[in-house]
């Protein structure tokens, strides 16, 4: 099987970007990063991916009077570079519902909560002030609701008493690390897929525990 051509979009230092990098870098993972887009210059995760002499591109979104046309020079660079399947990384823009319905069911993102509790930004303290005793992460398909496409995995990790956003963040980046390559890997082999809406996993998929504490490591 010929391996998927994966675009990752990022904003910022782009560390689950790194994970799927350093995932991508077996020759039996069946996708490639191909290109790196970011809407800001300065973001280090464009570093990371010419490091790994990926091609990356700069596309900012002051550049553009509107959001779709923001969005339409994302699509012409996916165009341009092949691109089978997409990957949101820490990319803090939010996409036109034509974009999204363009690339349903090819469409990752990584959030870091377990859906669909504490949608948007700064889950990590929502979860310290919500008194929650388990936080974790998701990979979900992208659709047009912000933060509300079917999920794919889950991992968990526990909220310890004496934990701040930035102790329990970080536990939670941890396991980001592990299951968004692994969520691109069943998608790009075809154990995985997006059925009406639904995910849907093979018989080869359905033995692993889509919800992982403490975790292993399920990239192998």
């Amino acid at each position: 099987m010929s391996r998927r051509r994966v675009a990752v979009l990022i904003s910022g230092s782009g560390s689950n970007l790194q994970a799927l990098i350093d995932a991508a870098a077996d020759p039996s993972y069946p996708a490639e990063i191909a290109l790196v887009i970011s809407n800001k210059a300065d973001a280090y995760g464009l570093t990371r991916a010419q490091n790994a002499s990926i091609p990356t591109q700069v596309i900012s979104h002051k550049d553009f009077p509107d959001r779709s046309q923001f969005d339409a020079a994302i699509q012409k660079a996916l165009a341009e570079h092949t691109i089978d399947i997409v990957c949101l990384a820490g990319f803090m823009r939010i996409l036109t519902s034509e974009f999204t319905q363009k690339w349903f069911g090819k469409m990752l993102n990584i959030h870091p909560s377990l859906l669909p509790s504490f949608k948007g930004m700064h889950t990590h303290q929502a979860a310290l002030d919500a008194g929650v005793k388990i936080h974790g992460c998701t990979v979900h398909f992208v659709v047009p609701e912000m933060d509300a496409g079917p999920i794919v995995i889950q991992a968990a990790v526990p909220v310890l008493p004496d934990d701040t956003a930035d102790a329990l963040g970080a536990r939670v980046l941890a396991a980001e690390h592990q299951i968004y390559p692994y969520a691109l890997k069943r998608l790009c082999d075809g154990t995985l897929k997006l059925i009406d809406g639904k995910v849907s996993k093979s018989k080869q998929a359905v033995h692993e525990y889509a919800l992982f504490n403490p975790l292993p490591n399920v990239v192998k």
